[in-house]
């Protein structure tokens, strides 16, 4: 009878889990949707809707693995936090530290790991 309980009781939170995991990547995305791809665009490809030719900077590329290995992922969370001036980068992007959540924060780093395809610079 212990045994079944047990198996029920890891099943519970196996699915709990899981289900957690999808709701945040749900929300990441949102997130991802919501604050960045206005400029570096749904795919992570730097073609927001809001880049125009007049556009005063080139917004990164997420999906350039070449680009993105170069970058820590404490550079990334520097970024998302501070904005561009932290990284001598253009203040078109803003900061988003009083904003976001570290959760949020997080789930941003890995969402661009994921568009990059690659683990980025170690340290």
């Amino acid at each position: 009878m212990k045994t079944k309980h047990i198996i029920f009781t890891v099943a519970l939170v196996m699915t709990a889990m899981v289900g957690t995991a999808k709701a945040f990547a749900e929300d990441t995305e949102k997130v991802f949707q919501f604050y960045c791809a206005q400029c570096h665009g749904e795919k992570g490809d730097g073609l927001g809707v809001n880049v125009t030719k007049d556009f005063p900077v080139t917004p990164r590329a997420f999906n350039n693995a070449d680009e993105m290995n170069k970058l820590t992922d404490a550079d990334l969370r520097n970024v998302i936090r501070e904005g561009g001036p932290i990284a001598s980068k253009s203040e078109m992007m803003p900061p988003w530290g009083k904003t976001l959540s570290e959760a949020d924060i997080d789930g941003l780093v890995k969402k661009l790991r994921d568009l990059c395809q690659c683990k980025g610079k170690q340290g």
